[in-house]
């Protein structure tokens, strides 16, 4: 692992670090709980440094999310007092842009104290584990494509193909921030394809969960022609968001894709061997919760417009206490049936 190579005088003072870092915790705990709850398997230094990450995208994904909108947002330019209306497409250039002068000059001019947290825990944890750059405007390039008014935005994808392009950036690129806090047993590189497809994998299930929402939106995260072959075009899918029952054609769709979301679980089983030792309990967890989506989504029969599947706390308890105590040699497969008992939790 690359040493830490920026000089102190260079960074922001310790407790205004500590600070920042102390906000993305928070955030991490309050909206991502699969993530939170695995960090908890995580040595102190990295389990902050995942959760300034995860602040970070959150935050991005916050603005996706009012995509159709525009925001109020504190001093667009850095160092300004003023609030100004912003498209969302203008507050991700302002996002990339205070990313890019806080790596630079490991901090950024911004009354928004939260903005300024988040920006700076952010590039403290890339400049520290050395994380590519280019990952992290891959992330955001994605998102752009969720933003109306960008060159690339779409809302919808035809194949399975397009929409593995829209998750290398919106998915895979976050597995591959990760690596480098996590620790590899192997060059990273060799790592990056099972740690891709691991993000790709929790994205998909996030899509399979998140139909009726994503429909409410004006968006669809599944492929259109592997719909279109059981029977489900886009106006089937708004009859029964309407009725607010999931049909035998969409149910069919719905167990076909399943199956191809864990075929990609099953395509990164590999590379949890491939971390660090200490760190494999961690993501053997969150990746078994986040797999067990599918089997709730399957126990509700489908019925994604009537109920978000969700593993409930006690079993999200449960599969965290093994972890702590599973060897690392355990050969984790999310493929496996959980006990019936209980069940799992989200990502963004």
């Amino acid at each position: 692992m690359t040493a830490y190579s920026v000089l102190p005088e260079a960074l922001p003072p310790s407790g205004d670090l500590d600070a920042a870092y102390a906000s993305c915790r928070r955030i991490a705990a309050e909206h991502g709980r699969t993530y939170y709850l695995a960090t908890a398997l995580l040595s102190p230094e990295r389990r902050r440094a995942v959760h300034a990450l995860y602040a970070f995208a959150r935050m991005v994904d916050d603005i996706v999310d009012h995509a159709d909108n525009h925001a109020r947002v504190l001093d667009p330019r850095d160092g300004a007092r003023q609030v100004v209306d912003v498209s969302p497409a203008a507050h991700l250039d302002l996002v990339e842009r205070q990313l890019r002068t806080a790596l630079a000059h490991r901090g950024v001019a911004t009354a928004d104290t939260r903005r300024r947290q988040i920006v700076t825990a952010a590039a403290d944890t890339i400049a520290r584990y050395d994380i590519a750059h280019g990952h992290i405007w891959t992330f955001l390039d994605a998102m752009r494509m969720d933003v109306p008014g960008t060159a690339t935005h779409r809302i919808r994808y035809a194949t399975m193909s397009e929409l593995r392009e829209y998750m290398r950036g919106s998915a895979a690129a976050i597995g591959l921030q990760l690596l480098p806090v996590l620790g590899t047993v192997v060059p990273v590189a060799q790592a990056e394809p099972a740690a891709a497809a691991l993000g790709e994998a929790f994205q998909l299930t996030n899509f399979l969960r998140d139909v009726a929402e994503d429909l409410d939106r004006d968006r669809i995260y599944l492929p259109t022609d592997e719909l279109r072959a059981f029977g489900v075009d886009e106006a089937h899918l708004r009859a029964c968001r309407h009725r607010g029952h999931t049909d035998a054609p969409l149910r069919r769709a719905l167990a076909h894709l399943i199956a191809v979301n864990r075929d990609i679980y099953r395509q990164a089983v590999p590379g949890v061997a491939l971390l660090a030792p200490r760190v494999r309990p961690a993501i053997a967890t969150a990746a078994t919760l986040y797999a067990e989506i599918l089997d709730r989504i399957e126990a509700a029969d489908y019925q994604v417009f009537t109920s978000r599947a969700t593993v409930p706390h006690r079993r999200r308890l449960l599969v965290a206490a093994k972890g702590l105590t599973t060897p690392t040699g355990h050969r984790w497969s999310p493929v496996e049936k959980p006990d019936r008992g209980c069940r799992r939790l989200p990502l963004w």
